[in-house]
């Protein structure tokens, strides 16, 4: 049976810390693939609207290049309306009944979990995994794999708001994405900057 890893998030930009909550849990359970799932509209938060959905998907596919054991699901992306994970579940044991699925979320998330959609159903259709992560409570009712990960204390709201500002964002997210966001103007890139 294949082991399937899957980082969901906006990936807004993408950025080290998901690679690297990646890599770990890849190595410590023994994955075969992490798929990154970037999601259409979560349900828990607002994306920006300036960053379209094919220009998140380019920069988690730069993001990953190189690195055969990490690969981009678009499933959430091709679906409208709210991305509950329960029903993507649903789409992908179906499509995939000889794979076994881990949800990786971070101590945020597991905190949240009694009010994800159908949650009750959605613990039978995969194994979440969490990743700690200083200042949040990682204790629930609900079957949790933890794995512990070096800590990098980065978003990608900061590093949207260091974008806007002018400054860098160099070591934060690959060069790959940085290159994409000056070439795009995203995240109002002012005009002319360079960030490495």
């Amino acid at each position: 049976m294949k082991k399937v890893g899957i980082l969901g998030g906006t990936f807004n930009p993408p950025h080290y810390g998901h690679l690297l909550i990646a890599n770990e849990v890849l190595s410590e359970l023994d994955l075969d693939i992490i798929w990154f799932m970037p999601n259409h509209e979560p349900p828990h938060k607002k994306k920006p609207d300036s960053v379209k959905d094919e220009e998140r998907l380019r920069m988690l596919e730069l993001a990953i290049t190189g690195n055969t054991n990490f690969s981009v699901q678009p499933i959430e992306l091709k679906r409208t309306g709210p991305s509950y994970t329960v029903d993507t579940m649903k789409i992908l044991n179906e499509n995939y009944p000889e794979y076994q699925f881990f949800f990786i979320i971070g101590a945020d998330m597991i905190e949240y979990l009694p009010k994800w959609h159908d949650i009750d159903i959605l613990v039978n259709l995969v194994q979440f995994v969490g990743v700690e992560r200083p200042s949040y409570n990682h204790q629930t009712d609900y079957p949790v794999l933890y794995i512990d990960v070096p800590s990098i204390d980065v978003s990608s709201s900061m590093i949207r708001d260091r974008v806007k500002k002018g400054k860098s964002v160099r070591y934060l997210l690959p060069d790959s994405v940085i290159d994409y966001i000056e070439e795009k103007q995203l995240y109002g890139t002012p005009s002319g900057i360079k960030f490495s």
